[in-house]
């Protein structure tokens, strides 16, 4: 176990890893991960040095999105293992010191549902209709739907049950919304809470925090259209981070309460930065999501601020901020560096769906992408709080923007015009790969793409895997396999590692958030293209840890100290452009 998963608390300076089960580790050969396959790997994630992994769902779904549309809040997907699979990887990860998280989705159930398939069986007005968001349609008969607002995943927002009533789904039309109105939604919830905590589970990740809440009754339906269903929150938004909310995460904070030592959660809540400490609060959830390393571009200022912003958030919750570059829903950031950077703080604005769309319709520079990434991921493990690491960014996995068509799974694909429209996340979603050895032949409809072995991500059966993996994986994946890098010493793996091992040694034990800037005057003419920090360190000699990260062009004098990590090899201390060292100072 390490130091920091001794103390009660341990999730505030924790390195936790993301695992997206379906494309982790594939135990039966069937070409889906499963929870077996997570197993088999714990002691890679033990040895990369994290102090937990996080499970997007893996509950039974019909995948209309990704597994965020949930049958049963309480099972496993078959296609993925059993409650004796599940218990049974909890206590590998337990026994290796590591805590296990799991995603909730309480916005909204998959259509299949048991209770929205009772609504749909049900009349207007029922019981079974009120746990979900139904509305009279409007034109004569109800033909129409209550207003012209669209899904996040393209298309309209309300889908018609055909009785004159129309319910509403944010997402996809698989994934209607909950009314959290209702106390039976509350009820169940808090229920399934308890029964992942029975089962050893130590925390939660909230899907869609900020949208349970929602108003459609204060005033008519037609006057709400100048709401978009997506897009930035804005104080009296009837759908988006709405005050009420936050009375369900007290409720919540009561059931983490009953465990000794106590859950907690980290919400995904894609407020303003001045909303996220009523989230993180020691009374609600205990964490929130900051997504500003995600949304930012490769520039000083930009990501100056976003420290500058998490800290402050964290202050003022008396918690600890989160760090994420990449995660399930956002392109991975080696490829995002490689791009033109532009100063837009969020490469959803960028033009277009830019590298999504065919993998030509931006140049990218995977080289450049690489060097900036290892430079950040020294940046992000040097600060105080949490990170949060999406499988695959360990390896430098690039995203994989030139899946066909018709492999694509992502329900953006579908709702969208091809000749113009974004695929969607399955770039980021491509199986691992495992081992080289184990290469894939090009494939009969892409030869780009493998078929016939999986980089060893699907078991063997009979001497090859029975499946191939759900997303096709790129022959070039071959560089970026697990084997090959854990043998190279300069790896993108190798420097995740050493970087985590030294923070659980020299950082986390010190217990303290706190961060000094080293000012522009420290680096001569070129402040304002660094960015630098410095903490205290797990010792009695009164030195500092610093971090230094270079965004401009050209070289900078590094201060006086011991270079103790660096992102690239180099001589003497002149830091490169696109690189970073950590120091004692």
């Amino acid at each position: 176990m390490t130091l920091n998963n001794t103390h009660d608390d341990w999730w505030k300076q924790a390195v936790v890893y993301q695992v997206y089960p379906r494309s982790f580790r594939d135990a039966n050969g069937d070409g889906l991960g499963d929870i077996a396959g997570i197993t088999s790997r714990i002691p890679y994630l033990r040895q990369l040095g994290v102090d937990a992994l996080w499970l997007s769902p893996f509950y039974p779904s019909e995948l209309a999105d990704g597994g965020y549309d949930v049958i049963d809040y309480r099972n496993v997907d078959p296609r993925l293992g059993t409650l004796d699979d599940f218990d049974a990887m909890v206590a590998a990860a337990h026994s290796a010191g590591l805590k296990v998280v799991v995603d909730i989705v309480p916005n909204h159930t998959s259509n299949m549902h048991p209770w929205f398939q009772e609504a749909l069986a049900s009349a207007p007005g029922s019981p079974a209709r009120d746990r979900y968001i139904f509305r009279d349609g409007e034109g004569a008969h109800g033909e129409l739907p209550p207003n012209n607002w669209q899904s996040l995943f393209g298309g309209p927002a309300w889908e018609a049950a055909g009785d004159g009533q129309w319910y509403l789904h944010l997402f996809t039309k698989e994934q209607p919304d909950l009314n959290w109105k209702n106390p039976d939604v509350h009820e169940d919830f808090r229920t399934t809470l308890r029964f992942w905590s029975d089962r050893g589970v130590d925390g939660f990740r909230i899907d869609v925090a900020h949208g349970l809440a929602k108003d459609l009754d204060s005033e008519p339906l037609k006057d709400l259209e100048r709401f978009p269903v997506g897009g930035n929150p804005v104080p009296g938004h009837p759908l988006w981070d709405r005050p009420e909310v936050h009375e369900i995460y007290r409720e919540w904070n009561k059931v983490f309460n009953e465990y000794d030592p106590p859950r907690f959660a980290v919400g995904e809540a894609w407020v303003p930065a001045e909303h996220q400490h009523l989230y993180a609060s020691k009374d609600e959830l205990g964490q929130v999501f900051n997504f500003e390393f995600a949304k930012a571009n490769w520039f000083a200022d930009d990501f100056r601020l976003a420290i500058e912003e998490g800290l402050a958030s964290a202050d003022e919750s008396k918690s600890t901020t989160t760090w994420v570059m990449s995660n399930h829903d956002v392109p991975r950031h080696v490829s995002r560096y490689g791009l033109p950077q532009v100063h837009t703080r969020g490469y959803h604005e960028l033009p277009n769906d830019w590298l999504l769309r065919n993998g030509t319709t931006y140049i990218e520079d995977r080289e450049l992408g690489t060097r900036r990434a290892r430079a950040a991921i020294l940046m992000e493990l040097g600060l105080p709080g949490s990170v949060y690491v999406y499988q695959g960014e360990e390896l430098g996995l690039p995203e994989v923007a030139t899946i066909p068509w018709d492999h694509l799974e992502d329900p953006v694909a579908f709702n969208t015009d091809h000749s113009d429209a974004a695929k969607g996340r399955d770039g980021c979603r491509v199986p691992l790969p495992w081992s080289a050895q184990d290469m894939p032949q090009p494939a009969p409809w892409d030869p780009e793409f493998g078929t016939g072995a999986s980089f060893d991500f699907s078991e063997h059966a009979g001497g090859r895997a029975s499946a191939d993996p759900h997303l096709p994986q790129p022959l070039w994946y071959a560089g970026y396999a697990a084997d090959v890098e854990d043998t190279d010493p300069a790896s993108m793996l190798n420097l995740y590692r050493r970087a985590m091992h030294w923070r659980q040694e020299h950082l986390t034990p010190t217990g303290d958030t706190s961060l000094t800037w080293l000012g522009p005057q420290s680096f001569a003419d070129c402040g304002d293209d660094v960015v630098a920090y410095a903490r205290p360190l797990a010792n009695d000699s009164g030195d500092r840890f610093a971090c230094i990260v270079n965004f401009g062009a050209a070289s900078i004098e590094l201060p006086h100290g011991d270079v103790m990590m660096r992102s690239i090899p180099f001589d003497g201390y002149q830091l490169p452009a696109d690189a970073a060292v950590w120091m004692r100072i």
